[in-house]
């Protein structure tokens, strides 16, 4: 019954949660199908060239909502997890992925699918306060995995990579 007095309230003066749900049909616009190249089940490994520990962590991507949202479900074996939800947002025309992980930091994102990755810029905060301006960019590569790539600037001018990483899909999933 929630749910449907938010779309309703969301659907304003005189519209209905159900209405707006026929009307904008998230999951059937072809945007939304951008991104699941990122579905499934993955270990989490430094792309190729990077410094390895041999540490892995685990990524589960699924849709959920509907097939409106992609959630992602970050783990690293000493505890530290994380979660996005990712969606398109037909008013701005953009993806958007927003971050929360265990260490309290967030992060907010925008971006779109184009010359064959999901590219988002925005910015992080971490748990301390500090501000740090952000570009990740997901691409599909051969065989099925994902590479996520992340830049870091504080000024907005200077970007370094923060990290690379390969999602490489688990057998059987």
């Amino acid at each position: 019954m929630i749910g449907l007095l938010a779309a309703a309230a969301i659907a304003g003066p005189g519209g209905s949660g159900r209405a707006l749900a026929a009307e904008s049909g998230c999951a059937a616009r072809p945007e939304a199908a951008q991104f699941d190249f990122w579905l499934g089940d993955w270990e989490v490994r430094p792309s190729d060239g990077q410094p390895d520990d041999g540490t892995r962590a685990s990524s589960h991507e699924e849709k959920i909502i509907g097939g409106c949202v992609l959630l992602e479900n970050y783990e690293e074996p000493g505890g530290y997890t994380g979660k996005s939800i990712n969606f398109f947002d037909p008013v701005l025309k953009k993806w958007r992925q927003m971050w929360v992980d265990s260490a309290g930091n967030t992060s907010e994102f925008e971006g779109d699918f184009r010359d064959g990755a999901m590219r988002f810029e925005g910015e992080s905060h971490a748990a301390a306060g500090k501000r740090i301006f952000r570009r990740l960019t997901f691409t599909p590569l051969r065989g099925g995995s994902v590479r996520q790539r992340s830049e870091a600037s504080l000024d907005g001018k200077t970007w370094k990579v923060n990290y690379d990483y390969t999602y490489v899909r688990r057998p059987g999933k």
